[in-house]
């Protein structure tokens, strides 16, 4: 895999260290906690060169490759931030505590190490890994005490705090993956069970968890193996230097390492690219769609038939995006969904223009935290079904145009009728291109079936927003692109 790099140049018949050149320890106290701190950082830096990390991590994979032979800069993975207890010490310090990883080797001038090694895809990672939860708040040097804890029931290739996606705050669990099976049954079978600060862990393997997630979500089919690849690691965005180097030998192969086929299609819901699945016309998962709190506000006490034109010709004043009505007719109660959340004086504002609905007196109050998640999933999951159609209409389109083209050009010896045959080529590959450039077209067609579904005793009203689905939306995994935005269109 070529990454271009600035790196070292190796030196010429460079001699490798032998492991059994390791520093003299006396057998002091002070020797044997030096010792101990030595063994620390070497086992800081064989996670960075593990077949757990180093495929997977850009930077490190980067250094690993800008050299032929491998050689990495000791001092330039020691300056890394998880190295930061040792950096006191010196390169000289950490170079001579390297000699004794049995992973690791240095070059003849310790200036450089690598891998004893050559790189392997890791097997069994799923199965090797638990779940456990119980961890508290996180504080300065948990990351560390975690290694250790783990470290007593095995050798661990990787602790992985869980975060929130978007706020990075500590979960209170981690998955950890240990380096055989025996391990994991170590850990789950300890008696007496693992504790925290003097609680019992929540634990179970990463499958468990993956199976009790899925169940929790109500999960089926597809959508369920994509959140088992998820939680797996199987079908993670990130970088991943097998898929980047099949790529450079199949240029057909996609980021997921399957064969290039359609582009992905994203949509923009509340500051958040969601990623639109083909299942059921448009899908999504209800985990992609984010709370946003104070988006939205219900009203009560209206009349049977609820005008979408009386509450948006009301608030256009005030939000410069058309707000989206929910309103089942017949009943006195609805919801107006924003694209952010409401301040103070948004509020105040609905309230004093919108006393009244269909004649009569209305309150209006903020939903609940799940009836507003609920609220804003049904908001994004149709939003993904437009787009879906607005986007395969679109190549559909583009589609005729191109055989319309064809028989035109087949039938160029015929004269007028090749000339019709590509005319119709060229308005074939029009009408597509304007399916997917006219979003508020699409737009108006989605309100227009929506407001025929009144005859079922359902009204719901899309934003204003266009209603473009756009492919080829994916986030890269080497080279960043441009990405063309696609807004909401609930």
């Amino acid at each position: 895999m070529a990454i271009e790099t600035e790196a070292p140049a190796p030196a010429a018949e460079v001699k490798v260290a032998t492991p059994t050149e390791t520093p003299a320890v006396a057998g002091t106290e002070g020797a044997e906690e030096d010792k101990d701190k030595m063994l620390k950082a070497v086992k800081q830096f064989e996670f960075y060169f593990a077949d757990a990390n180093l495929p997977y991590d850009r930077f490190m994979w980067t250094l690993h490759t800008a050299n032929p032979e491998h050689w990495v800069p000791i001092k330039t993975v020691a300056s890394f931030k998880r190295m930061r207890d040792f950096q006191s010490f010196g390169v000289d310090w950490v170079a001579k505590a390297l000699r004794l990883s049995e992973e690791l080797e240095l070059d003849e001038k310790a200036e450089n190490v690598r891998r004893r090694t050559e790189v392997k895809e890791p097997k069994g990672q799923f199965e090797r890994s638990v779940y456990a939860k119980g961890f508290g708040s996180e504080e300065p040097g948990l990351q560390e005490r975690l290694e250790e804890f783990f470290d007593k029931y095995g050798k661990t290739n990787a602790v992985r705090m869980r975060r929130v996606e978007t706020t990075k705050e500590f979960k209170g669990s981690v998955f950890v993956e240990f380096a055989d099976e025996k391990s994991v049954d170590a850990f789950l079978n300890a008696d007496p069970k693992p504790t925290w600060n003097g609680q019992e862990l929540l634990i179970m393997t990463k499958e468990a968890y993956c199976e009790m997630k899925i169940k929790e979500k109500g999960l089926t089919g597809k959508t369920a193996i994509i959140k088992k690849q998820s939680i797996a690691g199987t079908g993670r965005k990130g970088f991943n230097a097998f898929r980047e180097m099949e790529k450079e030998k199949n240029p057909d192969v996609d980021k997921e390492g399957k064969k290039a086929g359609k582009p992905e299609i994203w949509l923009e819901f509340m500051g958040k690219k969601i990623r639109v699945h083909e299942e059921d016309g448009g899908s999504i998962q209800k985990d992609d769609v984010p709370l946003v709190k104070n988006a939205s506000l219900k009203f009560e006490g209206c009349g049977e038939d609820v005008s979408f034109d009386e509450i948006k010709a009301t608030l256009k004043e005030r939000f410069q995006r058309s707000p989206y009505v929910k309103y089942t007719r017949g009943e006195s109660s609805g919801l107006v969904g924003f694209d952010k959340p409401l301040t103070e004086e948004d509020i105040t504002y609905v309230k004093e223009h919108l006393k009244t609905l269909s004649g009569k007196e209305v309150t209006w109050s903020i939903p609940n935290e799940e009836a507003e998640l609920a609220f804003q999933y049904e908001r994004a999951a149709g939003a993904a079904k437009r787009i879906m159609s607005s986007s395969q209409r679109g190549g559909r389109g583009g589609s005729r145009g191109g055989r319309g083209g064809g028989r035109g050009g087949g039938r160029g010896g015929r004269g007028g009728r090749g000339g019709r045959g590509g005319g119709r080529g060229g308005r074939g590959g029009k009408a597509g291109g304007d399916r997917q450039a006219k979003g508020d077209s699409t737009q108006a067609a989605a309100a227009d079936g929506d407001q025929a579904g009144e005859k079922r005793k359902r009204a719901i009203e899309p934003d204003g927003g266009p209603d473009v689905g756009v492919r080829g939306q994916a986030v890269p995994t080497i080279q960043p692109a441009k990405k063309a935005k696609t807004d909401e269109a609930s």
